[in-house]
């Protein structure tokens, strides 16, 4: 095999297991949550602490990587990547849980970052398309396996194990990786932007803190208050920052391009109206219906499968339909998915859920491919990295504040009909009370209002004239 195959096998692997620490955790979080005696805000912390070092570091650790050389960052990313593995399968308490799951993250981002770089300069030509494209299957293989792995994991060997099961991987992706792997680096390149990492990450922990502490310290504390205000005076000033940057990691700019914000509108939409949803889900699943890990994993089988065969569909109409048209659609589709499954009462089963994942699968299959294409051709092509590197933190951030958000509602709505003490054993799903799936149905319907906004903006904002690169023919 030449090596250039090599390579793409060996940054595959990496991104496959990066990407599978996001869907695989939430299937075990009721387990972690027994063993660690997490609050409910613990369990939220263990999906946000990985996504938003993610969403943050993304950005600059591709500057990183042409500063330092990528093979050395790459490899730097997964040694961190699988030690922090490490010590989250070692926790003992929540605080060390999510201090693992943030190094983790940081981890996870400098592998994504560096990744499409490391293929670029061993392929070209149609041969590049089909490493992109091999690329972009295992990120769609990696989320549709990820809650079957989780259970098969949590029920067989214990929760520590889908953190163990990276050590091996790491180990070999260190080896193999020191000997396949091609070093390069962009002589031209001005540095680290650290002042823009460091207010970007400030700003949004202040935001999410702030949004899962909110009904505990009250909204209108100070402490409360405080962080919404450092949250907004943090992320004004990343943007005075990236602005007077000669070499910005994100120029702010490229929101005057309509499409651009658009994409960005887009991956913020179905990663916060859908993909948060999924801890309830499974917290719905197993501690309030009672089935097992696998059992889980298996409930969530119908929506993964479903999204992993639309996405390619999708690729294939892009050339034909209108591009906002498919993203428009597909976060419509998200948005009917979230009103088929609210109407949840205590008396339910899983199969009440069954329409919403199959639509939901759908919907997520159509937005992924050309919402990816479309992040990247709307940018000169020497600005595709940053555009890149914008759309999955966007992403993450979804994730991040979704959670949190949807969390505070989810709180919100059991603490008017439970005492103060049992909000969290009861949003945990650890006391059976019928709040429970009231907060459900409500988180419900937020998803689905985040998700049809996002269609709105999606088929007004992404335009045809907007696209600079070789785009699919109708956008």
């Amino acid at each position: 095999m030449d090596r250039k195959w090599r390579t793409l096998v060996v940054v595959c692997v990496a991104i496959f297991m990066l990407l599978l620490d996001i869907t695989i955790v939430n299937v075990a979080l009721p387990r972690i949550q027994r063993d660690l005696h997490t609050s409910f805000t613990d369990l939220q912390w263990v999906v946000d602490a990985y996504s938003l070092m993610l969403a943050t570091v993304m950005l600059t650790a591709g500057s990183l990587g042409d500063l330092l050389g990528r093979k050395r960052v790459f490899l730097a990313g997964v040694a961190l990547f699988t030690i922090a593995s490490a010590l989250c399968g070692s926790a003992t308490t929540p605080l060390f849980l999510n201090l693992a799951r943030g190094a983790q993250g940081i981890g996870g981002a400098i592998m994504f970052a560096v990744s499409l770089a490391l293929l670029s300069q061993e392929f070209h030509g149609r041969e590049r398309g089909t490493a992109f494209g091999i690329w972009g299957a295992t990120i769609g293989a990696a989320v549709a396996i990820g809650p079957l792995a989780g259970g098969l994991l949590t029920s067989g060997l214990g929760w520590r194990w889908i953190f163990f099961v990276n050590l091996p991987i790491g180990v070999a992706l260190v080896y193999f990786g020191s000997r396949v792997l091609h070093e390069s680096r962009d002589e031209t390149h001005g540095g680290v932007d650290v002042p823009g990492l460091l207010t970007l990450c400030g700003g949004l922990f202040a935001l999410v803190l702030a949004l899962l502490r909110g009904n505990d310290w009250g909204w209108s504390s100070g402490r409360v208050v405080g962080l919404f205000a450092a949250a907004i005076v943090l992320v004004a000033a990343f943007t005075l920052v990236e602005l007077r940057q000669e070499n910005p990691m994100f120029d702010p700019r490229l929101f005057r391009v309509p499409a651009f914000a658009g994409a960005q509108f887009t991956a913020f939409s179905i990663s916060a109206g859908m993909f948060a949803q999924f801890l309830f889900l499974t917290l719905y699943l197993q501690n309030v219906l009672g089935l097992s890990p696998i059992q889980t994993g298996l409930r969530f089988l119908p929506l993964s499968v479903v999204s992993f065969f639309a996405a390619p569909l999708a690729g294939r109409l892009s050339s034909t339909i209108p591009i906002r048209a498919l993203l428009g659609v597909g976060l419509a589709l998200n948005g009917v998915a979230l009103l088929l499954m609210h109407g949840v009462t205590p008396s339910s089963t899983w199969t009440t859920l069954l329409p919403g994942f199959v639509v939901a699968g759908v919907g997520i299959g159509l937005v992924n491919p050309p919402l990816a294409a479309t992040a990247v051709s709307v940018v000169p092509p020497q600005r595709a990295g940053m555009a890149a590197g914008a759309n999955n933190t966007f992403r993450q951030v979804g994730i991040a504040t979704g959670i949190a958000g949807l969390g505070a509602f989810f709180q919100h709505s059991i603490a008017a009909h439970v005492p103060a003490n049992l909000v969290h054993a009861t949003a945990s799903g650890l006391t059976q009370h019928p709040a429970f799936i009231h907060g459900l149905n409500e988180i419900f319907l937020i998803g689905a209002y985040v998700t049809f906004a996002g269609a709105v903006l999606a088929f007004a904002l992404v335009r045809r004239k907007d696209f600079v690169l070789s785009a699919p023919a109708r956008v």
